[in-house]
């Protein structure tokens, strides 16, 4: 086997993924403190074509050299809003039709591979601080909580490696129907 070059990969130029049809999921980061988790959102945020990110609280914004150490242009092509306050941004996801998902560890949690996505639904995705999680402020208004199932000794992974794990599963289940 031959690895490809890049020019094989038949990429999308940021003008061509502007206008490229997405997924209809919207990454919501609440009070991500490091810039290398935010840019690895885009990343992957890029990879799965997400609607678009909201970075609210203390989550930096690009443009910063620490984001796109990361995100390595993605934060250029997808589209992001800013919010001061969380509960803001998702009363308007929720106005705008979105269903409100936090990824949490909570009572009456749903397991991942457990949700089913419907046709024709638009997700928030919304993802927590590296300590605290996601707010319970934040929690108490979602429509639903998904848990990511783990077997191990450690009670959490790490914020960008769990928005890969949920945007693949979204994009696997909203791409198959």
């Amino acid at each position: 086997m031959r690895k490809l070059k890049n020019i094989e990969l038949n990429r999308l130029s940021i003008e061509e993924y502007k206008k490229a049809d997405k997924l209809p999921v919207v990454v919501v980061l609440d009070n991500i403190r490091s810039l290398n988790n935010v840019g690895s959102v885009f990343r992957t945020s890029d990879a799965l074509k997400v609607d678009k990110i909201i970075l609210c609280g203390i989550t930096a914004t690009p443009p910063h050299n620490d984001i796109h150490k990361t995100a390595l242009g993605a934060e250029d092509a997808v589209d992001w809003e800013y919010y001061e306050d969380t509960l803001e941004a998702i009363n308007k996801l929720r106005d705008e039709g979105f269903m409100i998902c936090s990824i949490e560890q909570v009572e009456n949690s749903v397991s991942l591979p457990d949700f089913n996505t419907e046709v024709n639904e638009k997700y928030a995705l919304i993802l927590g601080n590296e300590v605290k999680g996601v707010q319970q402020q934040v929690v108490d208004a979602s429509d639903v909580c998904i848990e990511i199932p783990q077997y191990g000794t450690k009670h959490s992974f790490n914020v960008s490696v769990t928005t890969g794990i949920v945007l693949w599963e979204f994009f696997r289940k909203i791409e198959l129907e």
